[in-house]
């Protein structure tokens, strides 16, 4: 999106997972999981016993759908990885000797595996290596994987575990490479880069003249035939992920049969465009889900967002299901309200500024199931549709995730990180005062205004960007976001007491982009992921732009190094210098423009301030990464099968429920 990421017997699994978690728990009941680099949290649903039984069911059989689409995301992030998955998983839950280093390592080889549906890391990108020898892998493939369990020969699968070099990285984007042939993803087979962009170039230019252009690509695999020629394999019923979909269609029309008016129709449509493959039927879907503002529960399902596709055409599955949080939504309904003056203030070209803002709609949300590209790790934001042309005569939907924030707060609480990170005593009593408060507000303006603002000019397409549109377009909803954070006009209509609150976002920004999300990057690694080039490119371009007033500054104490902003508004004014600049470049298409300033100022990390950062993160042992374990739901029926009430549950054991959904929600082939 444009976006800001049941139990079943396992005998001795029980004892060897558990303990520690229940004593982990009682420490910190937030955190339910600690591995690697990652932090596992539970998240809780508020106000879901206060919907009407309706609304109850229907998240119920969103939430179903949701959780069958996993395997797709699986195979979409690499064609291997089911195979592995399922042996890994085949090997847990049958071996007999479960305690040593080696055991150890395998399990958070598979805890890593899930956690990123692959075995690539999910932000950077690359391969990660197990901890566990080949020689002991070896010998658990021998006594525990037979004929029937055995998913691709035992010599292929040790190469893509073991050799760090093959299929290396899922999604490569450096400049000057075939990126298509670098990437291991799923999305192409057999062809380059040149071929794909030269296939979709001949359709978007047959479709030129479309005022609806189609997104070409978006829900297919771009392969060759038997007979060498280059062909789409679609993900539909009946196409490349079908017996997946199919399943996710059963519970869509479940849940289609509970929904009532626009949200009905919204279903159906989508389960329309499943079974086709259309994507003009997607778009028609799209058109209906954005218009649906009056219904309470709502959902994301589908072939979404294409930051796993280095040329941005391919999209990945994912799901959410939520409700509306009433009380909270009050900030967005504001914004959208305002969504006009916004967009007439903005500090770029008039011409490139919509002459009439439609469709802005808001709200805050109670996540009640996570699917996908959006499980465990999820975003915090959503802003959809995706497509220029929606957007522009239909409007946007956009909505802030409060019970994820929320429990990202909570795990956060007493980490030290502030007082490791933050030099001025200033600095910190601002973000713990209005630090909460300036996130959710940051997050609202990017997602309810920044991506729905701006326009494209005359004969511009959309997809001139090409590898870099993702961290353009994130650039530029932040940039919106932060600009606007920092405006009297939030103060007069009362979403903000005190311009202290975009103060307070402007430091950590800038600290997270020039400095600590360094953490989340190997040593001697560029940075690869979207939203984190985004971050680093607006604080290296502002720190470099103000350099002569000293807007930002660099300083060493006690052998530490500091980001600091010393100057607030003049910080404000150089977001809204990129701001225009950035949306000129969108608006043009000017590629060259946009290559020259990601490769300037979003990719290269300075090596010695990496290392400093990742030594001081480790030594407050603060995991630079969460994700979440779903509630779970119940349906309850009286004695002549009628449903009179849907429970909800909160499972606290990472481990126990991927293998509950690797068996019961796992429908595709092993290789597709």
């Amino acid at each position: 999106m444009n976006k800001i990421s049941g139990i079943f017997a396992m005998g001795i699994l029980a004892l060897t997972s558990c303990t520690s978690q229940v004593a982990q728990e009682a420490e910190q009941p937030w955190i339910v999981d600690r591995f690697d680099d990652i932090k596992v949290i539970r998240y809780e649903v508020p106000g879901f016993e206060a919907l009407s039984l309706e609304e109850k069911e229907l998240v119920y059989y969103l939430a179903e759908a949701a959780k069958c689409g996993r395997d797709i995301l699986f195979d979409q992030n690499f064609k291997y990885n089911l195979a592995v998955r399922r042996t890994l998983e085949t090997i847990y839950t049958t071996a007999e000797q479960r305690e040593g280093e080696e055991f150890a390592a395998f399990e958070k080889y598979l805890k890593k595996v899930w956690f990123a549906n692959g075995i690539h890391h999910h932000y950077s990108n690359d391969k990660f290596i197990p901890e566990f020898s080949e020689e002991w892998f070896r010998a658990q493939l021998a006594q525990y994987i037979n004929d029937e369990t055995r998913q691709i020969e035992d010599e292929l699968l040790c190469r893509i575990i073991f050799d760090k070099e093959f299929y290396a990285s899922r999604l490569n984007q450096t400049a000057g490479v075939d990126v298509v042939k670098a990437s291991a993803n799923n999305y192409y087979e057999g062809v380059s880069q040149e071929e794909v962009e030269a296939f979709y170039a001949k359709m978007v230019a047959a479709d030129a003249n479309n005022p609806e252009p189609i997104s070409y690509g978006l829900n297919s695999k771009l392969m060759r035939d038997e007979q060498g020629n280059i062909v789409e394999k679609v993900w539909k019923v009946g196409g490349m992920y079908s017996a997946a979909i199919e399943q996710i269609v059963f519970w869509l029309e479940k849940a289609a049969a509970v929904a009532k008016g626009e949200q009905k129709a919204t279903i159906e449509a989508l389960i329309k465009y499943y079974r086709s493959g259309d994507l003009k039927d997607f778009d028609d879907y799209s058109v209906l889900w954005v218009k649906d503002t009056a219904s309470n529960v709502d959902f994301v399902n589908g072939f979404i967002e294409n930051y796993g596709d280095p040329l941005g055409r391919k999209s990945s599955w994912e799901s959410v299901v939520n409700f509306r949080d009433e009380e909270a939504c009050h900030r967005t309904e504001i914004m959208a309200a305002n969504a006009q003056w916004f967009e007439d203030n903005a500090p770029i070209n008039p011409a490139y500024r919509k002459e009439e803002v439609k469709g802005v709609s808001a709200k805050v949300i109670t996540v009640a199931m996570l699917g996908g590209d959006c499980y465990p790790a999820t975003a915090i934001g959503i802003n959809l549709p995706n497509a220029d042309w929606i957007r522009k005569e239909h409007g946007s939907k956009s909505v802030t995730i409060d019970n994820i924030t929320y429990a990202y707060d909570k795990a956060a609480q007493g980490n030290g990180f502030a007082e490791e990170f933050v030099l001025r005593d200033e600095d910190r009593e601002r973000m713990a005062q209005w630090g909460k408060l300036s996130d959710d507000l940051h997050t609202d303006l990017h997602e309810c205004l920044g991506h729905g603002s701006g326009q494209l000019a005359p004969g511009t397409k959309g997809d001139e960007l090409r590898t870099y549109s993702s961290t353009l377009e994130e650039a530029r909803a932040d940039l919106f976001a932060l600009y606007y954070l920092g405006d009297e006009k939030l103060v007069e209509i009362g979403l903000i007491p005190t311009l202290d609150v975009a103060w307070a976002q402007y430091s950590k920004y800038i600290m997270n982009g020039m400095m600590t999300q360094l953490s989340r990057i190997e040593p001697g690694k560029n940075v690869e992921e979207s939203h984190m080039r985004n971050r680093k490119l607006i604080g290296e371009w502002c720190y470099e732009k103000g350099k002569a007033e000293n807007v930002i500054e660099w300083v060493e104490k006690d052998g530490k190094s500091y980001i600091v902003v010393n100057d607030f508004v003049r910080l404000r004014e150089l977001f809204g210098e990129l701001l225009r600049e950035v949306q000129r470049i969108k608006s043009e298409g000017d590629y060259e423009a946009c290559r020259a300033l990601v490769e300037d100022y979003a990719v290269k990390v300075d090596p010695a301030i990496h290392a400093e950062v990742i030594a001081r993160n480790n030594a407050l042992k603060i995991e630079p990464y969460g994700g979440f374990v779903n509630p779970e739901y119940e349906l309850v029926k009286d004695a002549e099968g009628n449903v009179v009430d849907v429970k909800i549950s909160y499972p606290a054991n990472y481990i126990e429920q991927h293998l509950e959904y690797g068996k019961n929600y796992s429908f595709l082939p092993t290789l597709n």
